[in-house]
């Protein structure tokens, strides 16, 4: 009898202390496994954020996104280089301008006095209205030009800043390598005999 009450007692507690690792929700005549609480960490690309603040910075002021991605000799080469042509293209811009007003005021000032040329104008030199109209429309030209690198470079400073925000947080890891080993190529088949020519196997580790 004792046994039989022991042993009654062990079974109770064993019970009560052992519990399934899965919950089960009973409804009914069906049983339905509870469904686990799925991860809602949603993952954050940093390079893509960092890229698309550095381009807003550099369409804002020129140079702000290079420095903003941290400011190295590199960097600052880049932030210098922009300005540097900025000026360049700026001083041009305002030469070829000046040159274009100067000889279309000469030319309209000829049509309007019969060819006669300005009292005291360094284009007096040009007898011919063509070579007038000519030098005018090579000035306008190149004024376009500078309007358009303008634009490019402005193109470019955005576009840069951006890949080297996300070129910044790219990351190839610790365990690319390279290994270089001696092997031997089968060419071809001569005279029944096999050729081989000495070679070098090279193999990428990712």
């Amino acid at each position: 009898m004792s046994k039989i009450l022991l042993l009654s007692v062990l079974l109770c507690c064993t019970a009560l202390l052992v519990r399934g690792q899965e919950e089960f929700a009973v409804k009914g005549d069906s049983i339905r496994r509870t469904p686990q609480r799925a991860d809602t960490a949603k993952y954050v690309n940093l390079g893509k954020i960092a890229a698309r603040k550095a381009a807003i910075r550099s369409a804002m002021i020129p140079g702000w996104g290079q420095i903003g991605n941290g400011l190295t000799v590199y960097r600052g080469i880049k932030v210098s280089a922009i300005y540097v042509g900025g000026t360049l293209l700026a001083m041009s811009y305002i030469q070829n301008n000046n040159n274009y007003h100067k000889f279309l005021k000469e030319i309209q000032y000829r049509e309007a006095n019969g060819g006669q040329s300005q009292p005291g104008s360094s284009l007096a030199q040009y007898q011919n209205t063509d070579g007038l109209i000519t030098a005018k429309d090579v000035y306008r030209r190149n004024r376009e030009v500078v309007m358009f690198s303008f634009v490019a470079l402005y193109a470019v400073n955005i576009i840069e800043a951006y890949v080297d925000a996300r070129l910044k947080y790219f990351d190839v890891g610790d365990n690319m390598a390279i290994h270089i080993t001696p092997t031997m190529i089968n060419s071809n088949v001569k005279y029944g005999f096999n050729s081989f020519a000495p070679a070098l196997k090279i193999g990428f580790r990712l």
